[in-house]
């Protein structure tokens, strides 16, 4: 079995990897602070962000799923499935079945509930007090959210890199 069709597979799904990485990053670094700084609310800076996370998680899942079916699935079709083989491919699609998980809990768990706690705010979040039990139960779960959003990132950058190190050809 040639390497070709694998090496053609992989460098699609580290590029939609790496696009989505970037994508995070150009939100993280210039839109996210830009928008709070503009906008004359922060309230609204919020709400702009929320929506932007919202596609970006939607972005997630197409492309860790889409990473997954590319290096997984053309694989499996062509069978190379040596013992020997599946060690880094079982590693990777761990990875990326983890990241899948993570884009599951933020889509249904963190920003549902996310939504739900400024829905039961009656004005923007700053002007609830700090220890009011909105305001600790929203910042810990905007907290969750980042966190998510970081080690997605992380992992969509590892799996990207990780690519190279999948085998290509049944070693003859």
């Amino acid at each position: 079995m040639t390497a070709k069709p694998f090496a053609r597979t992989d460098a699609a799904a580290a590029i939609l990897l790496l696009l989505w990485a970037g994508m995070v990053l150009g939100f993280a670094f210039l839109t996210a602070p830009l928008l709070f700084r503009i906008l004359p609310s922060r309230d609204q800076a919020g709400q702009i962000a929320g929506l932007v996370v919202g596609r970006l998680d939607l972005a997630a899942w197409i492309s860790f799923g889409a990473a997954l079916a590319l290096v997984q699935g053309v694989r499996w079709a062509r069978s190379t499935g040596d013992a020997d083989l599946l060690g880094p491919l079982r590693l990777w699609g761990a990875a990326a079945l983890v990241a899948l998980l993570m884009c599951f809990t933020s889509s249904f768990i963190v920003s549902p509930r996310l939504q739900a706690i400024r829905a039961r705010m009656d004005g923007p979040v700053e002007a609830v007090p700090p220890e009011h039990p909105d305001r600790v139960a929203y910042q810990r779960a905007h907290k969750i959210s980042r966190q998510l959003m970081g080690l997605r990132l992380l992992l969509a950058l590892a799996l990207a890199a990780g690519v190279v190190a999948l085998p290509r050809a049944r070693p003859e």
